[in-house]
């Protein structure tokens, strides 16, 4: 949810945010994937989950990894569970000992681009990625992963090329519709970023993380009545607080967008 986004990554939230929703693309959206077969892995929405039941899925992950290592949902959802608790570093290392052993599963290797973006690791995430997708086997997950790490550093048009492309590939996907949305979003064009999210939150297979995210741009637009009740809908009261909790905190401000671009922060890997 937005607030314990904002409470683990400072002024990280947003790209983590984004990272989160499309890693959640790439795992959710294998079901309706036409790009082969492959290992699918199976996780929980975690992106809405409290902070307590994200702590409860990482220990169930924890012990599970420890007992099957090699197991790719498991080492996905593994790395999942560290990112939305704050722990990147240990992700990247599970996906990456994943990646050493499963170099041409793709789901492996869009996850592990994903928990590089994650850390920080803008242009690792981008090799990672151009490493797997071939043209004769296009894959809209990995086009639509590419498109959120550009638009992490600022490469706001050549993401929206990559998004046409897994548009092209999976016509209406919601989660790539949504990092659409989210892409005009960074850049200001709140009427078109709205568009795309309400196009991604009437599809049927849309999930909570497409509709808090339409919340968001709808704030920002000013309409928080809307606003609120879309970020209340199918959450816990718990969580529905943190997230209008969190919509008021930042609509709040006298510049609404400025706020929202110093958050989006871009941070670089250094060390």
């Amino acid at each position: 949810m937005l607030q314990s986004y904002r409470a683990r990554h400072g002024k990280r939230a947003l790209p983590a945010l984004l990272a989160s929703l499309a890693l959640a693309g790439v795992l959710a959206g294998c079901a309706s994937s036409s790009v082969g077969s492959h290992n699918r892995a199976e996780t929980p929405n975690i992106g809405a989950m409290s902070d307590r039941q994200i702590q409860e899925v990482l220990g169930h992950y924890e012990a599970k990894y420890a007992r099957h290592p090699e197991d790719v949902a498991t080492a996905i959802g593994f790395a999942q569970a560290l990112v939305a608790a704050g722990r990147t570093e240990q992700a990247v290392a599970v996906m990456q000992r994943a990646s050493i052993r499963h170099s041409s599963n793709r789901e492996v290797m869009s996850a592990y681009g994903k928990v590089l973006v994650a850390d920080g690791q803008f242009e690792e995430a981008l090799k990672v990625i151009d490493r797997v997708q071939t043209p004769d086997r296009p894959d809209w997950r990995l086009y639509s992963a590419k498109g959120t790490i550009l638009d992490q550093v600022g490469r706001h048009d050549e993401a929206r090329v990559n998004y046409d492309y897994a548009l092209k590939v999976a016509p209406g996907e919601p989660s790539v519709l949504s990092n659409l949305g989210l892409s005009y979003m960074l850049t200001g064009d709140l009427g078109t970023a709205e568009r795309y999210l309400r196009e991604a939150a009437n599809h049927p297979e849309a999930d909570s993380r497409v509709r808090q995210n339409l919340a968001l741009v709808i704030g920002l637009k000013g309409d928080f009545t809307e606003a609120e009740r879309i970020a209340r809908d199918e959450l816990s009261p718990e969580q529905a607080e943190a997230n209008v909790a969190y919509l008021r905190q930042m609509l709040s401000q006298q510049d609404r967008w400025k706020d929202l671009k110093a958050i989006d922060g871009k941070p670089k890997k250094t060390g």
